[in-house]
C-alpha cells in the first residue's frame, strides 16, 4: 500500500489531528473528518541546480510521488521554489478538486501551473479561512530575503479540535509570538538560521512566548546546503522553554496528536 493510500485509510478520533512529515516544510494534515491538509508539498528534485555552486539536491526520497498526492486543501506559506514548488503543482492529477491557498506570489504559481481561478483562495497573515471543517488563520513571518516578500504562517484547527502552528520561513521578529493569540497546541518551526530563517536559539525563544503544547522542528534535513542539527533546538527547548515538549518526527511515520 502506498503512503497516500495508507493516509487516506488512516483513522483520526474526534479531538486529534494525524501529521505527517514528509521532509523540509511539507507536511499533510488529517481531521477527524477525514480533510486531508498539505503544506507546502514540496515533492520533486526541481531545486537541484537552481543557484550554481549551492547543493540543493533533494536528500529525503519522495514518499508520495506528486502524481499520487490527493488532498483536499493545498496550503503554501510563500513562493520560494521548496514550499511553493511548480513542478509538484504541475504534476498533479487532482487539481480540479482540491482548494489552493497561498499569499499572491503562489496564487500566480497556481494559475500558471493550470489550477483554475474558483479554485484559488489567496491568503495573508490574520485571514481567516473556513474549509470542510479545518480553520486556516494566516499568521505573521518576516521575509528571509528580497526574492518574496509576502510570507506568512498559518495556524490550522481541525474541526475544532488541535490547533497546529507553522512558522513557515521566517526572520526572528517579537511580531511571531503574535501567534499565540490563536493558542497553538503544537508549533512547527524552521531551525536553519543559516539562511537568515528563525536559528534553534530563536525558534526555542519562540516557543517560550507562544507557550505550545509541543514543538516541532523542521526545515534543517532536506538540502546538504541548508541543513542544521534539530538536537540543538532539543537543547534549546530544555534551557529556555522546559515546559514545552520536543517532539522530532519522522519522515512519513504518522503522529497522532494529542497521541
Amino acid at each position: 500500500m502506498s503512503l497516500m493510500q495508507e493516509i487516506r485509510n488512516f483513522p483520526v478520533d474526534t479531538g486529534s489531528v494525524a501529521m505527517w512529515w514528509l521532509g523540509q516544510n511539507s507536511y499533510i494534515f488529517k481531521s477527524p473528518g477525514g480533510t486531508l491538509t498539505g503544506v507546502d508539498l514540496y515533492l520533486t528534485d526541481s531545486c537541484n541546480g537552481l543557484y550554481p555552486g549551492l547543493n540543493l539536491a533533494r536528500r529525503v526520497p519522495v514518499l508520495i510521488p506528486p502524481e499520487e498526492l490527493d488532498v483536499d486543501l493545498f496550503l503554501c506559506t510563500h513562493n520560494h521554489q521548496d514550499h511553493t514548488d511548480p513542478e509538484t503543482i504541475g504534476r498533479l492529477r487532482n487539481k480540479d478538486t482540491a482548494l489552493f491557498i497561498g499569499p499572491h506570489p503562489s496564487c500566480r504559481v497556481f494559475r500558471a501551473k493550470g489550477i483554475e481561478s474558483g479554485r484559488i483562495q489567496p491568503s495573508w497573515p490574520d485571514c481567516e479561512i473556513e474549509q470542510e471543517g479545518v480553520t486556516i488563520r494566516g499568521a505573521f513571518a518576516l521575509p528571509t530575503d528580497d526574492t518574496d516578500l509576502n510570507h506568512m504562517g498559518f495556524v490550522l484547527e481541525f474541526h475544532r479540535g488541535p490547533r497546529i502552528y507553522i512558522t513557515g520561513d521566517t526572520d526572528y521578529h517579537d511580531l511571531l509570538a503574535s501567534a499565540g493569540r490563536r493558542k497553538p497546541d503544537v508549533m512547527i518551526t524552521c531551525i536553519n538560521g543559516g539562511f537568515n530563517n528563525l536559528s534553534h536559539f530563536e525558534a526555542a525563544a519562540l516557543a517560550a512566548k507562544i507557550r505550545p503544547k509541543a514543538a516541532i522542528p523542521c526545515h534543517y534535513d532536506m538540502f546538504p546546503d541548508n541543513a542544521a542539527d534539530p538536537k540543538q533546538f532539543e537543547a534549546a527547548l530544555k534551557v529556555g522553554a522546559p515546559d514545552v515538549r520536543y517532539q522530532e518526527l519522522v519522515h512519513g511515520r504518522v503522529l497522532l496528536f494529542p497521541g
